[in-house]
């Protein structure tokens, strides 16, 4: 029987093959009571299962494949510590002394106890990382019970595989670098979960979200994925197939076009050029950038050298890090945000995340309250500026004075590395991320005092409409077509535009093809994405007219209906 199912779509692209399917040890978990004498037996058992599963982790940590995504490492950190938490390893230990409960059904008693508390946290992005909990549990499960934790069967290169299962693990997903898996399908998970972070980093077509597809789907079973739309079909019957199989040979061939573009210039119909940058986290990003055909570096998330870890990069692991990046680019303009941690990024022995994390000490705020922090990282800056077009760049700013004090302080820098000799660049351009409201209105302002500005469009569409982007609750009203938006974007690269320096887009916005045409009719000329989406982007600026489509843009600036202002953005894109 012919069936289809939808989700939530995370990577894009179609994939058609047979389902393999991944056990959900949750749901086999037996339950018995043990005669006292054989409790210590039980016990050492639980023991023997949580040291081998530790094995595992850490050997994978140890052969995490070249090329592999940075989040990997990261997560594979983070499961080894909840595995060494008292409340999986040592909890379950009581319960079977006290209770007699053999080790499987304790460790899922404890394991239910902890996702009850996970449900009960408000902030949404810490509230899903209770799938990491029952991932690390399933592992442990999947040892008692005898399963393997990770390995899928050996797989003809004739023949795609998709793997479906109720949650995919960041350790397990390792192996689609090993193994040809066309794709991936689970009953659970989000937009910011862990899964769907790598499953973007490995640009594989993947679903979320699918409720009962472990349940309904057989093994072998013929399934086509489409990771654009979110659907899944069980058992296409020959006409479907067809259809998919033509769109799949056109995706590729569109993706095969894409490439050939990479050594072409940005440049619109009526000439007019325009700098695509790329948007990074880690060092180790930059082959993408290079394979993407970037112009520069328009973001590098240096918060992330200080995540997953028990300690503070000090200044010659920053500087080594950012002067990699700045010689790799070999002379191409490179942007180093200062760190912007708070909200979701928290340094682990910090937690500084109050009552509403998102509104709280972050970013700059952040700096400004540990100068000693923000003047390593400022030095590891400056020093790496010597060595590359290195760019510095502030985030969420909210007042003048708060760009007053962050301007002492690199100048405090600068006289410090002046009087010991450091070579550094005594006139690297300083910009500001423009991110929230308040900065949006007060744009002229700061102009005045900055090299460059940013437009965080992430934040400032959050920010904007008081909605959290990764709440199911409200998701769907997160628009960056609010007329509000849209005036704020506007105004900023109004303001800049008048003040003579460059702005430019580095949220999702700036990744998203159907809104090119919107910014460059905006007046924006300088995009910053992921690699990923670098070259669809700059496909859509060779088709682009700008006399045609900035009357378009500035009549949806004018426009407030929904309705409306979707009907001009199809005008604009057609």
């Amino acid at each position: 029987m012919s069936f289809s199912m939808h989700g939530v779509g995370v990577s894009g692209g179609i994939a058609i093959g047979n389902a393999h399917l991944i056990s959900h040890a949750t749901m086999e978990v037996p339950c018995y009571v043990l005669p006292a004498m054989q409790v210590p037996e039980e016990i050492a058992r639980f023991e023997t299962a949580i040291e081998t599963t530790r094995i595992e982790l850490e050997a994978l940590r140890g052969n995490i494949p070249a090329g592999s995504p940075a989040e990997f490492d990261a997560f594979l950190d983070l499961h080894l510590l909840i595995l060494s938490d008292s409340t999986l390893s040592k909890s379950p230990i009581d319960l079977i002394k006290s209770k007699r409960f053999n080790a499987e059904w304790a460790l899922k008693q404890q394991m239910d106890a902890l996702i009850a508390q996970f449900d009960q946290i408000e902030d949404d992005y810490l509230r899903e990382r209770k799938a990491d909990v029952v991932q690390v549990g399933e592992r442990v499960l999947k040892t008692l019970l005898g399963h393997s934790a990770h390995v899928p069967p050996p797989v003809s290169a004739e023949i795609s595989r998709i793997l479906v299962t109720h949650d995919l693990s960041p350790a397990d997903m390792m192996l689609f670098k090993q193994q040809p898996f066309a794709a991936f399908i689970t009953d659970v998970g989000g937009a910011t979960s862990h899964t769907a972070i790598v499953a973007r980093s490995l640009n594989i077509p993947s679903i979320v979200a699918l409720h009962h597809a472990r349940q309904l789907i057989r093994e072998n079973e013929l399934l086509i994925v489409d990771g654009q739309q979110g659907v899944v079909i069980v058992n296409p019957d020959k006409h479907i197939l067809a259809e998919y199989k033509l769109r799949q040979s056109q995706w590729e061939i569109e993706k095969q076009k894409l490439k050939r573009l990479k050594s072409t210039a940005a440049t619109t119909l009526d000439g007019t050029a325009v700098e695509l940058h790329a948007n990074i986290e880690l060092p180790q990003d930059i082959p993408q950038v290079k394979a993407s055909g970037a112009t520069g570096i328009g973001l590098f998330r240096s918060e992330f050298l200080f995540l997953n870890r028990d300690d503070l990069p000090d200044e010659e692991e920053q500087f080594a890090a950012y002067r990699k990046v700045a010689q790799d680019m070999k002379g191409l303009p490179v942007t180093i945000r200062t760190l912007d941690l708070g909200a979701d990024k928290q340094l682990r022995f910090a937690d500084r995340s109050g009552d509403n994390p998102a509104l709280g000490l972050r970013a700059i705020r952040l700096c400004l309250s540990e100068p000693q922090m923000f003047h390593t990282q400022l030095r590891a800056i400056l020093r790496a500026s010597h060595y590359g077009k290195v760019q510095l760049l502030i985030p969420m700013l909210c007042s003048v004075s708060e760009l007053r004090q962050t301007l002492h302080l690199i100048g405090h820098a600068k006289q410090e590395l002046a009087a010991e000799g450091v070579p550094f660049d005594t006139r690297i351009p300083v910009g500001g991320m423009v991110e929230i409201p308040a900065a949006a209105l007060s744009v002229q302002a700061f102009a005045k005092h900055l090299d460059f500005l940013s437009i965080g469009t992430n934040d400032l569409i959050q920010y904007t409409l008081a909605i959290d982007r990764t709440d199911d609750a409200v998701a769907h009203l997160y628009d960056p077509l609010h007329p509000a938006v849209l005036q704020l974007v506007a105004m900023t690269i109004a303001a800049a535009d008048k003040a003579g320096i460059p702005v430019s887009v580095c949220g999702e916005m700036a990744g998203d093809a159907s809104l090119t045409r919107l910014l460059l009719g905006f007046g924006l000329r300088q995009f910053s994405m992921h690699p990923a989406h670098l070259l669809t982007v700059k496909q859509q600026i060779l088709k682009s007219d700008l006399p045609h489509i900035t009357g378009v843009a500035q009549k949806m600036l004018k426009a407030h209906e929904p309705e409306k202002l979707h009907q001009l953005l199809a005008r604009l894109n057609a």
